[in-house]
């Protein structure tokens, strides 16, 4: 009971700390791209350690690292555990976070529960394989921490739904890693959408990864020491298969048991959910779903289009029908008046005549992508409690539209979605794939 008390303390105590501390000691972050400014006001700095937020990281990959390396310069932040079933990658993490802050505090565990158990953790970064995402963030949700989780945040529909049904039961603070909604460029965009400078919005193009259906097994190889590997976490509640060490160096992408919507929520839950952000229909999504050769054509209800480009293979050539040069996850809007279309280069392509003075003569380009706005979103979310950019309701929607395009892909045929009741209408087939069976994995 007194660990409940001081733990209900300490999150009352970060809930109000974003208004007791002074204003004039804030850090606030700029960036610019585009003509498009982004500024983030950074937390306060901590009057004393016990101000900051407690960060636990759970699974650290090279995209966990990349995100963690964002967050560690934030003053009123602080990375004190690591979590991941692979000896190699919890040692590379606590090797980065100790050399950041200079000391040997990092704490190191395989099984991410007890990362959850410690009442001093106040929020988790998120960022094993897909099979994970939903349960690791129900989990540390009902263990009252905030979660940071990188996408796609469910593996199924119906994960996505237990989800953010639990981050409404349990009141945490919830971002989704869907880091565009957080970038200059594509939120220029998205604006001058809002801002009618295209017109009126006739359709959208979302690029994905042509989609992959695959559940070939690789060869059985010894299992580990489940010091080295722990194999039964790795699998998690995914379906069992033999151990290869392949599969915890990425060979799991494309495969059915353990990826997200044969793939097409690789690129899919960032530029679907751009699309969502342009459309102004966050909280519903289109009603029907039509795959063809290259594409996969869904309608809303007001007959905007939204249309999932097939972009290439997983690291492959570009296909010829890449709808942009304008690097990865590209997107393009379309009105009556004209279009704008960008991608993670940073460059923004108009032709609206109302734009042609809006873009810089010489675009700014972005060397990868800067997750450190969206990351601060978070943190700041955690202390206000308010909803960040791409908070539950978000993800929900967006993942939902990926996923139902993704069955519409798999069984080759036109679906439709009644957004309300998130169920298909009069197809009992495409029902069964809004869940899979779960293995008991504790």
């Amino acid at each position: 009971m007194n660990q409940c008390k001081n733990r209900l303390a300490r999150r009352s105590f970060l809930s109000q700390s974003l208004a007791s501390v002074a204003l004039s000691s804030a850090v606030p972050l700029h960036s610019s791209v585009a003509g498009c400014e982004i500024s983030v006001q950074a937390s306060a700095i901590p009057k004393s350690p016990n101000e900051r937020i407690q960060l636990g990281v759970i699974g650290i990959g090279p995209r966990c690292t990349y995100d963690l390396k964002a967050m560690l310069p934030f003053q009123d932040v602080r990375c004190v555990a690591i979590a991941d079933v692979q000896a190699t990658r919890r040692d590379a993490g606590k090797s980065l976070v100790d050399g950041f802050y200079g000391n040997q505090d990092c704490k190191l565990y395989r099984d991410f529960r007890e990362v959850l158990e410690r009442d001093d953790i106040d929020a988790v970064l998120i960022a094993t394989g897909d099979r994970w995402h939903a349960t690791a963030s129900i989990l540390a949700a009902e263990a009252g921490k905030d979660v940071y989780s990188e996408k796609p945040c469910g593996i199924t529909m119906e994960a996505c739904q237990r989800l953010a049904d639990t981050i409404d039961r349990t009141k945490r603070v919830f971002q989704a890693g869907t880091q565009r909604r957080s970038v200059p460029n594509f939120a220029q965009a998205v604006q001058w959408v809002h801002d009618g400078k295209l017109g009126k919005l006739k359709s959208m193009h979302a690029s994905v990864y042509v989609p992959v259906l695959e559940n070939n097994w690789l060869a059985s190889q010894q299992l580990p020491d489940p010091s080295i590997v722990d194999w039964n976490l790795w699998l998690g509640p995914a379906p069992w298969r033999p151990y290869n060490q392949a599969y915890c160096e990425g060979k799991w992408r494309g495969q059915w048991d353990f990826d997200s919507g044969a793939r097409l929520l690789d690129w899919g839950a960032h530029t679907v959910d751009l699309c969502q952000w342009a459309n102004q229909t966050d909280g519903t999504m289109p009603i029907e779903y039509e795959p063809l050769e290259d594409k996969i054509v869904c309608t809303y209800s007001d007959g905007v289009k939204l249309i999932i480009d097939f972009l290439a293979q997983p690291f492959g050539d570009r296909s010829p029908h890449y709808i942009t040069r304008l690097g990865t996850c590209p997107v393009r809007f379309v009105g009556t008046e004209g279009s704008v279309e960008t991608g993670d280069s940073g460059e923004i392509v108009v032709t609206a005549k109302a734009l042609e003075q809006e873009v810089p003569e010489a675009s700014k380009r972005v060397v990868g992508l800067d997750v450190t706005a969206h990351a601060r979103n978070f943190f700041d979310c955690v202390r206000t409690r308010e909803k960040p950019i791409a908070n539950h309701d978000v993800m929900r929607s967006s993942h939902f539209a990926c996923h139902a395009a993704a069955i519409a892909w798999i069984l080759q045929r036109k679906v439709t979605i009644d957004p309300k009741t998130e169920s298909f209408v009069g197809d009992p087939q495409a029902e069964m794939l809004r869940a899979r069976p779960e293995r008991e994995w504790r």
